[in-house]
Order: structure tokens, then C-alpha cells, then sequence
């Protein structure tokens, strides 16, 4: 692919971050999600490739979120045929409260290198470089706790593990402290906690829980490009799931995927924040009509990892890009 793509989908994510910051702490998470889907829809538009959407916010009758199979771009000349995994504005809620952590992302790939998951839900343990092929899934939270602290090279009770704040996971959150490891529970959000298991100082170890499985995949694109880990196995809510899941090819519904398995080949992912977070500032409105962001942009394929901070200006009513 070419690396210039990467540059081009940081203006995507600017747009519907942008588009979206409007309706930071007003409560209205439908509209705010609305708005960035828009906009990124638009700016998907004016860039040359043959895109389709793999990971989406729906399936198609769930228009009009970029559901899975839409088509995108602008396919000029030699557009290259990408799979798109997107997620407008991740943290809906956390961007309708005002709270920490709601960003706009992208992951591309060639067509065939991300899995093409169904709108359901996923078991999920992610980490950073330094814990690379510690975990497994099929192992209990007590094993990972003590495989990954001792790749680390510190006590389980200096590991600090992000937990979504659901019902589901009380026991999971029980064990975790049982075993003397801090948890940050999160109400929205784990493809940026996912990350942040392998960003500096962010003092997020490992992820653990079941969230969304469009979101797995995103995060494990994104740890391709930083080195860390990630493995999943789809959790059906339901057979007709199961059965919707057979027809886009997914035929062992009890798989454990490794971070290869989720996103193959090479990889880019760019990601702005739209409220501030551990991985990247939120939108900034500042004197003078302008406003600034914060993204980041990456490569597997290099290992580059690229912080952009861009100034926008702001004519009339709307945002120049």
C-alpha cells in the first residue's frame, strides 16, 4: 500500500472528529455518533481508492452508519482496493458525557487481511510489546495476570488492568483483585485503552474482558503497528449471530484469533481525539476561529509511529480541512 494513504486517512479522522466535537457533554450520543459517521462518509470521498468497509457500525439495514460491505472513496485511476475497519467516533458515550477517552479511528489493509467479523461480541486480552506472547486466552485471568507480570518483570501488584464497567465481568474484576492487580474499570472505549497497553507512560498494562468484536479487530490492527498482542474468540448473543456469522465465512464459531489472525499483512491505522484521553488531547477550541487536534498515524509494515498536531480553521459555519 502506499504510505501516502496513511497521511490521507488522518484528514478522515480529523473530519469526523472534528464533526463530531460539537456534541462533546450535550448528552446526545445518537447525533454526536451521526456526525461523525457523516463526516467520514464526505472525506472518504475525496480520497483515490476502492475501499469496503469490513468493520463497521452495523450490518446494511443498519444504514445510515458505515455498515459492513459499503463501498467508498473516490476510484480514480489506479485506485488500490482496501478493507476498511472504521469506528466514527469510539466511546459514544464517553463524547455525550464529556469524558475522557473518545476518539475517531481507522485501520486499512489490502482487500482479504482483516477478519470480517459480524456485529457481535468478543473476548478479548490485549498487551503491550513487553508481554508479547504472554497471554492466552484459553488460560485463566490468574495465569495471564502472573505470565504477563513476570514478562514485564514486576509483581502482579504493580500491574494495572482496564476493565469495561459491565455486569458481565464481575467476576473476572473479582479475580483480578484476588490476585492483588489494580483494575481501571471504563465505561466505552477499549480500542483506546487497547492501545494504550503499548503507548509510554500510559500505566496500562493488559486489557481484559468482553466488548465488541469490531473493536477487537481495530485494536489489533493498531497493536500490529506498535508490536504488542492481542487475542479473541467471537461470544454469540445469539444463534441467528451464529448463523449470519456462517455466511461471511466465518465457519469455526469457537476460534481463538491471534493478533495475525485479526489483521494480517500491512497494516495502517490513524486515530484523533475527540475528548482527551490517555492515547491523544481532544478537540481544542481556541481563540481567533480556530481549532486544533491531536492524531496519531501508523505502519506495521515500519514500525513508524507519527503525533500530528494540526491547527483548523474555522469559515462561517464550517470546518476547513
Amino acid at each position: 500500500m502506499d504510505r501516502n494513504l496513511a497521511l490521507e486517512f488522518v484528514r478522515v479522522t480529523e473530519a469526523a472528529a472534528l464533526a463530531c466535537s460539537k456534541w462533546v457533554g450535550l448528552g446526545d450520543g445518537k447525533s454526536a455518533d451521526q456526525a461523525a459517521v457523516d463526516a467520514m462518509r464526505k472525506a472518504f470521498d475525496r480520497v483515490n481508492f476502492d475501499g469496503t468497509v469490513v468493520i463497521g457500525e452495523g450490518e446494511r439495514d443498519e444504514a445510515p452508519m458505515l455498515y459492513i460491505g459499503e463501498k467508498v472513496g473516490d476510484v480514480g485511476p489506479e485506485a488500490p482496493k482496501i478493507d476498511i475497519a472504521v469506528d466514527p467516533l469510539e466511546g459514544t458515550n464517553l463524547c455525550a458525557t464529556g469524558d475522557v477517552g473518545a476518539i475517531s479511528v481507522i485501520a486499512i489493509a489490502e482487500q482479504g487481511n482483516f477478519l470480517n467479523a459480524p456485529d457481535t461480541y468478543m473476548n478479548k486480552i490485549a498487551v503491550g510489546p513487553g508481554a508479547k506472547g504472554a497471554i492466552d486466552i484459553t488460560k485463566s485471568p490468574r495465569e495471564n495476570l502472573h505470565q504477563v507480570a513476570e514478562a514485564l518483570r514486576k509483581p502482579v501488584n504493580a500491574l494495572t488492568v482496564s476493565v469495561l464497567d459491565r455486569d458481565r465481568h464481575q467476576d473476572l474484576i473479582k479475580e483480578i483483585r484476588k490476585e492483588g492487580a489494580r483494575i481501571i474499570l471504563i465505561s466505552d472505549g477499549d480500542v483506546s485503552t487497547s492501545i494504550a497497553t503499548s503507548w509510554g507512560d500510559s500505566g496500562i498494562d493488559m486489557i481484559m474482558g468482553i466488548g465488541g468484536a469490531p473493536e477487537g479487530v481495530i485494536s489489533a490492527a493498531a497493536l500490529r503497528c506498535l508490536g504488542g498482542d492481542f487475542q479473541g474468540q467471537l461470544k454469540w448473543r445469539s444463534e441467528e449471530e451464529r448463523a449470519r456469522a456462517l455466511k461471511m465465512g466465518i465457519e469455526d464459531s469457537d476460534r481463538i484469533y491471534n493478533i495475525e489472525d485479526l489483521a494480517s499483512g500491512e497494516v495502517m491505522f490513524s486515530a484523533t481525539g475527540v475528548t482527551s484521553g490517555p492515547l491523544l488531547q481532544g478537540v481544542r477550541f481556541k481563540s481567533g476561529g480556530f481549532v486544533e487536534t491531536s492524531s496519531i498515524v501508523m505502519r506495521s509494515k515500519t514500525g513508524t509511529i507519527r503525533k500530528i498536531e494540526t491547527t483548523h480553521r474555522v469559515d462561517g459555519k464550517a470546518w476547513v480541512l
